[in-house]
């Protein structure tokens, strides 16, 4: 089972378009959330993400002092997405009107 922030955090990741490290996707995730994102909170749904073989991980040379953890979306993670966005849009058609948001 997928959480809402893990799939947030995995559509940040599809939004980087390469592999990254948390803080990127902090700052992904508050752009387009327009909401803080704190990156313990970041780092702990990679970490589960990955316990789930939706991301994989990988140690860099360490810069200015410090090793970065590199995370890569896996096969299995891409696949998850496409299914939550089919779910998804099953979920919404229709809504629209009752939303107020449709013309139809």
């Amino acid at each position: 089972m997928l959480q809402h922030f893990e799939l947030q955090v995995l559509l940040a990741m599809l939004r980087q378009g390469r592999e990254t490290y948390s803080v990127p996707l902090v700052l992904a995730l508050e752009k387009h959330t327009g909401r803080p994102a704190a990156q313990a909170a970041v780092f702990i749904a990679l970490s589960r993400l990955e316990k789930k073989g939706l991301v994989t991980s990988r140690l860099d040379e360490p810069q200015a002092g410090r090793i970065r953890r590199y995370f890569k979306i896996s096969r299995q993670g891409l696949a998850v997405v496409r299914e939550h966005r089919v779910e998804h849009a099953r979920l919404w058609r229709g809504l629209g009107r009752l939303l107020g948001t449709s013309k139809a």
